[in-house]
């Protein structure tokens, strides 16, 4: 499978696809997608004991601040095996800075096709508070013990801004 040619989603930006590099509640092990070797590769292995409150990925043909494609947390009733292509709708933004400057963290329920689990939550506030504390606490701490990374979670933002963080994605990486 290649992941360059995965597009970045059906309608863009209500129905996008998501590749997850790491399932939720996976061993503390950083893994992302390299695009000159279009494969799956160890990042780093996380020196937090701590694991990813639901899974992450990216979209693709998407640019974000940082440089990289546009981050995504999934919400699933179950793990999502990495690598795997999900069809989804975002919901929110968890908005962040870290070392490397603006971080910000899409979050994105099933499209409704896949799962009807979710079709109630249309807006951040419509996740419940406690996941939402957990994916707080989850990113303020998971590079506490590393020297030199820190994150700062700046709050979060409604389904409007993660669509337009996606447009925007797309404006970026077709303007390069």
């Amino acid at each position: 499978m290649s992941f360059k040619h995965i597009p970045a989603g059906r309608d863009v930006p209500n129905d996008i696809n998501v590749i997850i590099e790491i399932p939720a509640e996976a061993n503390p092990v950083k893994y992302e997608v390299d695009k000159d070797m279009d494969a799956l590769i160890v990042d780093r292995f996380m020196t937090a004991p701590m694991f990813y409150p639901a899974n992450y990925g990216y979209v693709n043909n998407t640019l974000a601040d940082d440089g990289d494609p546009v981050d995504v947390l999934v919400i699933t009733p179950y793990p999502v095996v990495a690598g795997s292509v999900i069809r989804c709708r975002p919901v929110g933004v968890l908005n962040m800075s870290d070392e490397a400057g603006m971080d910000a963290k899409l979050v994105a329920v099933p499209h409704d096709k896949l799962s009807k689990e979710y079709t109630h939550i249309q807006d951040v506030n419509d996740i419940p508070q406690l996941l939402r504390d957990q994916i707080e606490h989850f990113f303020e701490n998971y590079k506490k013990l590393e020297q030199g990374k820190w994150v700062k979670v700046e709050g979060w933002a409604n389904a409007d801004e993660a669509r337009k963080a996606l447009v925007e994605g797309v404006e970026a990486y077709n303007a390069q």
